[in-house]
């Protein structure tokens, strides 16, 4: 894989693009309210959409769209929501309806679906991005983990999550993870999951910080019980599942399903962030317990 990114410019990047991409129309941010539950010694944060009525509009022309095939936000991206060329093979867009902001999708050039297993390309964009600024990677491996596009794209969120918090709501159950270095899992989380700390000596080599990421990776789906699947194009996913990683560990929970009581999970949900589209959904998630709501679809 070629490197294009330059380094120490993508945070710079991103939010120029972010400035120019609002005042051309093209980035429509979801504004929300958040609130915190807890649930098991966990601390969650619920953001509420106050306004999805704009999302609601552009799905609805895509859909009157008179296309024998289905439509690809990637293919080619829209230049006013193009941030920069990250190698041959990837390079970053903003996400369009973003929850929060300065949201990256790290989208691969050609078209690759998004239940192909991650690749060392695809590993190694994303290194090359998490070493930027302090932020999040996830993918959401197939729709019932919550990707709404088929084709391939990582995503990066900036961190803190929320302002004046702790990085992600969980980091208090990581702080005080085993310090082993293995893959093991976390004793108050009642699903199926692998989590590892990631070595410290990674951060300066993009290339060898991929192969042992990817290796760690395809434990973890064996670990989890989803296998490698043999396609035309190459090797699918056997089930959904979520992975999120930052520079210091890495995350990865299997799916049964996308929602629970009309209420959508993706990846994010597993560090503690949920949204819901409205008041009612936000009483739905108190009254289930968000981590009842995570067991339910893991």
């Amino acid at each position: 894989m070629t490197q294009l990114l330059q380094s120490g410019k993508l945070w710079e990047q991103v939010r120029s693009r972010t400035e120019s991409a609002i005042a051309a129309g093209a980035l429509h941010t979801i504004a929300t309210d958040h609130h915190t539950l807890k649930q098991g010694g966990l601390e969650f944060m619920v953001r509420v959409a106050l306004n999805l009525k704009r999302k609601a509009l552009d799905k609805q022309e895509q859909s009157t769209k008179p296309s024998s095939v289905p439509f690809n936000p990637f293919l080619p991206p829209d230049p006013d929501l193009t941030v920069t060329h990250i190698s041959s093979t990837h390079l970053s867009v903003l996400n369009k309806f973003n929850v929060v902001e300065n949201h990256l999708l790290i989208v691969t050039r050609e078209f690759q679906h998004q239940e192909r297993l991650l690749t060392l390309d695809d590993f190694e964009a994303l290194w090359l991005c998490l070493g930027e600024y302090p932020s999040l990677g996830f993918y959401n491996g197939g729709a019932e983990a919550g990707a709404s596009q088929q084709h391939k794209h990582l995503q990066l969120v900036p961190l803190p999550l929320y302002p004046g918090e702790s990085a992600t709501p969980f980091d208090s159950l990581y702080a005080t993870a085993p310090r082993e270095d293995g893959i093991q899992s976390l004793a108050q989380l009642p699903f199926l999951h692998c989590w590892c700390r990631l070595p410290s000596g990674l951060a300066g080599n993009s290339s060898t910080a991929a192969e042992q990421i990817l290796s760690r990776y395809l434990e973890m789906l064996n670990m989890v019980g989803i296998q490698a699947v043999n396609g035309t194009d190459g090797d699918y996913q056997s089930a959904p599942y979520n992975l999120l990683l930052t520079r210091d560990w890495m995350f990865l929970v299997p799916r049964s399903q996308e929602y629970c009581e009309n209420i959508s999970i993706n990846a994010l949900g597993f560090v503690g962030s949920l949204f819901v589209k409205d008041m009612s959904e936000l009483e739905t998630v108190n009254r289930l317990g968000p981590l009842n709501l995570l067991k339910a679809v893991a």
